[in-house]
């Protein structure tokens, strides 16, 4: 099969920016507080992740308070992030390598538990259209190409972000398999950069190029990619300041 996403690496700009963020994470895994300890990090990383992919859907930042029932996108970003984090991501990972699409929909189980009224529809994609065929072209490409991890995470991303396949906290559910990519290929391979809050910081930025994408335009895709790789690079200065502070 052509790897039909190798020559989004030669799109202006995507090969150095899938190089910047590339070496950032690694140089935070190379972080003192990172050498043993990456277990704290990574868990605080996860919660940080989860409020602001909350928050650019809409979502409050707020933890609630135990016991209470809290704002149903933050709950439900809160239990992806339970699951991105420790021995529930090696669990995960593993899944997303066999079969990525039964991973995506262990996401949406967890993301939009509170909010869709019938749980038949839980992990379950939209019927109608070509989405179970992009679906499942998408997860073949997954499986298959060998561009550069920054890349493939961007596609994935933003794939699942215009095709909205399964109609409730399909944004939870997309960033998360960003993160899926940087861990199972090596890119943030224990999940300390939080990207997130980069897309929730220029949130608008983030739709408009999302929407680039999703228009499908040489100048679109590109642009998305490069924003992708800049919010790993810079997810990674977020994961220092929490490394710092340990």
């Amino acid at each position: 099969m052509t790897d039909v996403l190798q020559p989004l690496a030669d799109l202006p700009g995507v090969r150095d920016a899938a190089d910047r963020a590339r070496d950032a994470l690694a140089e935070v895994h190379r972080h003192q507080a990172n050498r043993r300890g990456w277990p704290t990090t990574a868990a605080e990383a996860a919660v940080r992740a989860a409020r602001s992919s909350a928050a650019i859907d809409g979502g409050s930042t707020e933890l609630p308070e135990p016991g209470s029932v809290g704002d149903p996108i933050l709950t439900g970003a809160l239990r992806v992030g339970q699951a991105l984090d420790g021995e529930a991501l090696q669990n995960l990972v593993g899944v997303w390598q066999r079969a990525p699409l039964q991973a995506l929909a262990r996401l949406h189980l967890l993301a939009a538990a509170d909010l869709v009224q019938d749980p038949e529809q839980l992990g379950r994609p939209r019927v109608g259209g070509d989405i179970a065929e992009r679906l499942d072209l998408l997860a073949q490409t997954v499986l298959t190409s060998n561009a550069p991890a920054p890349v493939i995470a961007a596609v994935v991303h933003g794939e699942l972000l215009a095709l909205r396949p399964f109609g409730a906290g399909d944004g939870v559910v997309a960033r998360a398999a960003s993160r899926l990519v940087s861990v199972s290929s090596g890119l943030d391979p224990h999940s300390l950069g939080v990207p997130e809050v980069f897309w929730l910081r220029r949130r608008q930025a983030y739709l408009d190029a999302a929407a680039g994408f999703g228009a499908g335009t040489v100048e679109g895709v590109g642009g998305w990619v490069v924003l992708c790789c800049g919010a790993f690079e810079d997810g990674a200065r977020e994961a220092r300041s929490i490394a710092d502070s340990v």
